[in-house]
């Protein structure tokens, strides 16, 4: 009975056997461990350790020169796969900014040095604040539209403006506060990218950009336009137009200057101009009154007030208006009747009417006032009726002239001009925007 008791079972045995550390043979497959209370779990064997070229092998390629780096397609079906995947599922365009593009922009924040600017790129762009401004104080007093009183004077077709905020205009800059409220929609030039990759924008170039093509408009239609002069100099006088500093040289003015006392006299009063030269370059804008004069004033059958400065056996110099400006009154002009002498019918500071007729002489004023007589030789016994009819025969006058065609004859504007006709191609990044208008009160 004793030998039988000491037989020990094969469940003994292998429970010493693990009790003792001894690992079972199980071919890689889980073995019973017991623990406390009695409870089996099943143990995984230990998985073996890779060397050390197997576990770096997949960041050696990233070190290997590009031509021996493997494909993708070489790291597995299944990596192909997602990648192909996630390319469909994520798919963004963006606005890719070039220099001299114009660009439509939302303001999302910024403070009172600069503005973060949504173009529609993969960055948000950058505006200094100094390039918010459209020009500078003096430009912005003729670009500032009030909609209660001159709304009328801006509704020109490709003139650009600002509506006048009297509360904007008077508020102090706050630290932190932007210049312009966040959702404040901008149009802007893009002038290049910052050093950190973000696009750089400029209302301000824009502005100018569109005042220079308003500027090349006005010459190609060579008619004079009205400016008021704001500073002088020792060459001549300054103004604005379309918001751009614009010269007037004393040589081009209508009225001799003398000393720089009666250059300065002119400061603040109101004339016509006429463009002669542009040079976008060089920021040169030169006038001349004296051609605007001419072309308001010289037309054949205009009207003007005179004084006799001069008396010759051929005829009178009569000085027109208030100008330097001189022209000739034939002696065949004065009157229908005749004239012995042209003393007897004129004299010296006298002042006379008289109408503008076609000149022999180019470059020179032919003047008339028989053509203002309602019946031959009226002004030698009655110059008062004479010009009291002035207005009503000069009229008549124009009437018998040839029509000329009222399209004038445009001078070609160059090829880089603007167009307003198609926003689209106009503002680069025009389809990234969506525009709707709010009709509900």
């Amino acid at each position: 009975m004793e030998e039988i008791w000491n037989v020990r079972l094969p469940e003994e045995l292998e429970n010493e056997r693990i009790q003792e550390g001894e690992e079972l043979e199980l071919h890689s497959k889980p073995y019973p461990k017991p623990i406390s209370n009695d409870v089996i779990t099943e143990v995984e064997p230990e998985a073996k350790k890779p060397d050390k070229e197997e576990a770096l092998e997949p960041f050696y390629r990233f070190f290997k020169p590009r031509d021996l780096v493997e494909e993708p397609g070489d790291w597995g079906d299944a990596n192909e796969t997602a990648t192909e995947e996630e390319s469909e599922k994520v798919c963004v365009e963006y606005y890719e900014p070039k220099p001299g593009d114009f660009v439509v922009g939302v303001v999302v924040s910024g403070n009172e040095n600069k503005l973060d600017v949504n173009v529609g790129a993969d960055l948000l762009g950058t505006m200094l604040t100094k390039e918010v401004l459209p020009l500078y104080d003096k430009e912005m007093d003729y670009l500032l539209c009030d909609t209660e009183k001159d709304a009328e004077e801006f509704l020109v077709r490709g003139k650009v403006g600002i509506l006048r905020n009297d509360d904007a205009l008077s508020g102090e800059p706050a630290s932190g506060r932007p210049v312009v409220e966040p959702g404040t929609v901008l149009f802007a030039e893009v002038l290049g990218r910052t050093l950190s990759g973000r696009p750089l924008l400029s209302t301000r170039r824009l502005f100018r950009r569109v005042a220079w093509h308003r500027v090349r408009q006005i010459k190609q239609l060579n008619e004079p336009i009205e400016v008021q002069i704001s500073e002088w100099n020792t060459g001549g006088l300054l103004t604005r137009i379309e918001g751009l500093r614009a010269f007037l040289p004393k040589a081009e003015l209508i009225n001799r200057i003398n000393n720089f006392t009666e250059l300065k006299q002119n400061v603040g009063r109101r004339i016509y101009v006429q463009i002669t030269r542009i040079d976008e370059a060089t920021n040169d804008l030169i006038l001349s009154e004296k051609e605007a004069w001419s072309a308001l004033h010289l037309k054949e059958g205009t009207l003007l007030d005179g004084t006799v400065k001069k008396i010759y056996p051929y005829g009178a110099q009569i000085r027109i208006g208030e100008s330097n400006r001189s022209g000739l009154l034939h002696i065949s002009n004065i009157t229908r009747a005749r004239v012995a002498s042209v003393s007897d019918l004129l004299a010296v500071n006298e002042k006379v009417k008289a109408l503008v007729v076609k000149s022999m002489f180019p470059d020179k004023i032919s003047l008339s006032i028989a053509e203002l007589e309602s019946e031959p030789g009226l002004f030698a016994s009655d110059k008062e009726r004479v010009f009291s009819e002035a207005e009503k025969m000069a009229k008549k006058y124009r009437q018998k002239l040839p029509s000329v065609s009222a399209t004038p004859k445009l001078e070609p504007l160059p090829t880089d001009t603007l167009s307003f006709e198609d926003e689209e191609n106009l503002y680069a990044n025009w389809k990234w925007f969506k525009f709707e208008r709010d009709d509900e009160p």
